[in-house]
């Protein structure tokens, strides 16, 4: 099995890319997604976050909109959620891949990749990549994005050019999606012939 580990910046068109690759058939771990879950109604992390944040979840999960207001800026509190989020996503990734072990290539779609060290755990690397004006415009079209809000979640990514320049493949997604669809298909025939050899 080869594990490619997708990433990319807020508003690079990470999720867009993701579902090319699922729909060419290449099994998919959508690390937001499991956030999601492990976050939702009756979620397994829901009581640990709401003892660490006290009043950020309710009946349908932890409220992001409230969790988010209790860790952005704040260095110390955001490191208490990600030793809570951190661990549990990655026991989900070990369960993905255990059910996959037979396919020949798995996607791992991990927004926080390099920031997160996670790099050292994939065998090739793809980010997507647009325009920072695309990017911007696609970002604060959002509902309840703010311009000082993207601006925040920036600061606490790294910028994209590192990624770009750390990557195995770059797919662009600034253009038209028949562009980067194509550029997806490259790279699983590139990765699919690194396997046959």
């Amino acid at each position: 099995m080869i594990t490619l580990g997708l990433t990319g910046s807020i508003g690079m068109g990470k999720s867009t890319v993701a579902a090319m690759f699922a729909r060419s058939g290449v099994p998919v771990f959508d690390a937001d997604a499991a956030v999601h879950r492990l976050q939702g109604p009756a979620g397994r992390l829901v009581a640990a976050i709401e003892a660490a944040f006290p009043g950020t979840t309710g009946p349908e999960g932890v409220d992001r909109g409230l969790l988010g207001k209790a860790v952005l800026g704040d260095t110390p509190a955001l490191r208490r959620l990600e030793a809570i989020v951190h661990p549990a996503v990655a026991e989900e990734r070990a369960a993905f891949l255990r059910d996959h072990a037979d396919a020949p290539i798995v996607l791992l779609d991990i927004p926080l990749l390099f920031e997160t060290g996670g790099e050292h755990g994939v065998d090739r690397i793809a980010v997507v990549d647009a325009p920072p004006a695309v990017q911007r415009a696609r970002v604060l079209a959002r509902s309840g994005m703010a311009a000082e809000k993207f601006e925040a979640i920036l600061a606490r990514q790294m910028r994209n050019a590192e990624k770009v320049a750390r990557a195995d493949f770059v797919i662009p997604t600034g253009g038209s999606l028949t562009e980067t669809e194509v550029a997806v298909a490259e790279v699983i025939a590139c990765l699919s012939a690194r396997k046959g050899g």
